[in-house]
């Protein structure tokens, strides 16, 4: 399955108001390039505040040590590109 799609359809969720997603990884094993394309890109897009309407629901301990390793990488990039 490819990532960029399902970040796509993510977007448009998330544009509106107050709305929350949930991302169910159960069963499911996912690299750190899909987990990039799909949660690293939005961090990148919307800042790290778009973390606080994603719901991680499932993960196993591989899944949850990429998501946690990309958001802080990203977070880390965003800010970094928006305090200049």
């Amino acid at each position: 399955m490819a990532a960029a799609p399902v970040r796509e359809d993510l977007e448009i969720t998330l544009a509106q108001v107050g709305a929350e997603v949930v991302l169910d990884f159960t069963g499911i094993s996912a690299t750190q390039s899909f987990v990039d394309e799909l949660v690293g890109v939005l961090v990148l897009r919307h800042g790290p505040d778009i973390l606080s309407r994603i719901i991680f629901k499932g993960c196993s301990d591989d899944v949850r040590a990429i998501i946690e390793f990309v958001v802080a990488d990203r977070c880390d990039q965003y800010i970094k590109s928006n305090t200049h």
